[in-house]
C-alpha cells in the first residue's frame, strides 16, 4: 500500500503538450504524460527521441516551444525551494575531479542551505562512505553515478528525476539501485528514471512512458501492456507442418516454423495443442510459452525511428543503390574514354610525364622562372 505524505499532490509530475524545435529539427512533439505518486515510472525510447530534452524542460533547464510541465502542481521554477521537492541527475560527468566527495557534497548542501552532516548521510545512503575522502576524478562511472545520486537526495526530495541512472554500474550496482528506488518508492515518493537498459527498467518500473520521435506512444502500467500483447507457445514436434495444417483446420491460423524447427502457436493453449496433435498423429516433443519482455514490446512499438538509411523516398530502409549516367567524356585512367571524352582546359600530367595526344596548357601556365643564381629549380615547389 502506498504511503501518502501529508500536504502532498495528485500529479507530482505531469507534462501537458510539450514541444520543443532546434531550427529545423523537432526534438519533442505534443508530448503529454503524468508520473503517478509513490511510483517508479520509466521514460523508455531510443537515443534521439527527445527524452534528455524532455527532462531538462521538466527542470527549466530548456525553454520549451510550446507546453507546460509542472513538478508538485507548479512550474519548478514557482517552486520556493526546489532542492527538497526534487532531486535530478542528468549528467555524471560534470563533477569537479580535484575535489573529494564530502568536499563536493558539502559545496551544494551550503548552495542549499542543509547541514554538512546531510553530506555524509546520503553518502553512506550511496555506499560511498569509504571513499569520501577520495577525488572524484579517480572515481570510476559507477561511482560518479552514485556520487551524482547523493547529490540529489541532499534536500531529501519527494521525487527524483534520474536520467540512465544505471549507467557504468556493475551487476551488483543495478541490483544496489533497484532496490533503493524501490524502498524510495514505497515511502510515497515519486521517481521518473529514463533508460535504455530495457531488461533492467522491466525488473524495476511500475509504470512506463514510451516516446519514439519526441511523441507518446504509450502510457501506463508496465503488466496492462504486457497483457495486451498475445503470448506465443514454442512446440517442437515430429511434423510442424502437420501439426499447423491440424490447427488451421481447428480455427487456430496463426502458427509459424522458426528458424530452429519449432512451430509458434498464437492463441492456443498447450493442452488444446496436445489435443489436436494427437488425433493428427504428430508427436509432440516439447512446448514453452514465450515469455514476452519490455524489449520485445519497446522494439515493436518503436521500430519506426531508426531504420537505416531510412528516407522519405524509402522509408523503410536502405533500397538498391542509385544507378548513375556517366558523366560525359568521364573515364578512369587506363581505360577507354567514354564517348564525347574531352580533357578539361588545362588539364595536363605532372611535370616530367608524356602529354596526353591533345593535351595544351592553358594560357599563360608553365614552370617557374629560373632564379637568376640558380638556376632552373628542379623537384618541385619547396
Amino acid at each position: 500500500m502506498t504511503t501518502v505524505i501529508p500536504g502532498s499532490f495528485a500529479a507530482p509530475i505531469e507534462v501537458r503538450g510539450l514541444s520543443k524545435r532546434f531550427k529545423n529539427v523537432d526534438a519533442v512533439t505534443d508530448l503529454g504524460f503524468t508520473v503517478p505518486q509513490g511510483s517508479i515510472t520509466g521514460f523508455l525510447g531510443p537515443n534521439g527521441s527527445g527524452k534528455t530534452t524532455t527532462l531538462r524542460m521538466i527542470l527549466g533547464l530548456v525553454k520549451p516551444t510550446s507546453g507546460t510541465s509542472t513538478v508538485a502542481g507548479v512550474p519548478i521554477r514557482s517552486l520556493v525551494d526546489p532542492a527538497r521537492t526534487v532531486g535530478a541527475v542528468l549528467d555524471s560527468q560534470s563533477l569537479h575531479p580535484n575535489r573529494t566527495a564530502l568536499d563536493h557534497l558539502k559545496v551544494y548542501a551550503s548552495a542549499i542551505r542543509v547541514p554538512d552532516a546531510r553530506a555524509r548521510q546520503v553518502l553512506a545512503l550511496v555506499g560511498l562512505e569509504d571513499v569520501a575522502g577520495r577525488k572524484a576524478g579517480g572515481f570510476s562511472l559507477g561511482m560518479r553515478q552514485r556520487l551524482s545520486l547523493a547529490t540529489a537526495l541532499l534536500g531529501d526530495p519527494r521525487i527524483l528525476i534520474l536520467d540512465e541512472p544505471a549507467n557504468g554500474l556493475d551487476p551488483e550496482g543495478i541490483a544496489w539501485l533497484r532496490e533503493f528506488l524501490k524502498g524510495f518508492a514505497a515511502s510515497g515518493r515519486t521517481v521518473l528514471i529514463s533508460s535504455h537498459i530495457l531488461r533492467e527498467v522491466e525488473q524495476t518500473v511500475d509504470n512506463l512512458v514510451i516516446v519514439s520521435r519526441g511523441s507518446l506512444v504509450y502510457q501506463g502500467r508496465m503488466e496492462e501492456l504486457r497483457k495486451s500483447q498475445q503470448s506465443r507457445l514454442l512446440v517442437a514436434s515430429s511434423s510442424p507442418a502437420a501439426l499447423a495444417t491440424a490447427l488451421a483446420a481447428k480455427g487456430i491460423v496463426d502458427a509459424r516454423s522458426l528458424a530452429d524447427g519449432r512451430l509458434a502457436v498464437v492463441g492456443a493453449s498447450l493442452e488444446l495443442v496436445e489435443s489436436v496433435a494427437a488425433g493428427a498423429g504428430v508427436t509432440i516433443f516439447g512446448a514453452v510459452g514465450d515469455h514476452i519482455d519490455l524489449e520485445q514490446l519497446f522494439l515493436s512499438m518503436t521500430a519506426g525511428q531508426y531504420v537505416a538509411g531510412a528516407s522519405p523516398a524509402a522509408p523503410s530502409g536502405y533500397g538498391p543503390p542509385q544507378t548513375y549516367a556517366p558523366q560525359p567524356g568521364y573515364a578512369p585512367p587506363g581505360y577507354p574514354a567514354q564517348p564525347g571524352y574531352a580533357p578539361q582546359p588545362g588539364y595536363g600530367p605532372p611535370p616530367g610525364y608524356p602529354a596526353q595526344p591533345g593535351y595544351a596548357p592553358p594560357p599563360g601556365y608553365g614552370p617557374p622562372p629560373a632564379h637568376p643564381q640558380q638556376g632552373p629549380m628542379s623537384g618541385g615547389p619547396r
